[in-house]
């Protein structure tokens, strides 16, 4: 999750919002996870699973989607990905720009 932090420090300036979603853990393991990584991105706690799961068909992290500035689904990826990549860092950009056109 290093890429995350490092593409939501550079981005946010322009708009990109993260939220890293942690589920069926204690807010305790949660709290002690986030300080010892260094997430930086704000951290919701779904303790339960049923908002993630059922809600949203996430089984298993990490699981990113992307959402335009007016709240729609745009892109989904499931699996760990390098958001250093140069292609990454360009698909953002690219929905951050296309987000301020509407």
């Amino acid at each position: 999750m290093p890429s995350v932090n490092k593409l939501y420090d550079n981005f946010k300036a322009k708009g990109l919002v993260v939220y890293l979603v942690d589920f069926r853990e204690g807010a305790e393991v949660v709290k002690r996870v986030v300080r010892e990584r260094g997430y930086t991105a704000p951290v919701l706690l779904d303790e339960s699973g049923d908002m993630t799961g059922k809600a949203y068909g996430v089984w298993a992290p990490p699981t990113f989607y992307f959402l335009d500035r007016e709240g729609r689904l745009v892109g989904r990826a499931i699996g760990p990905r390098n958001w250093d990549r140069p292609a990454a860092r360009e698909f953002i950009q690219a929905l951050l720009e296309l987000g301020g056109k509407s």
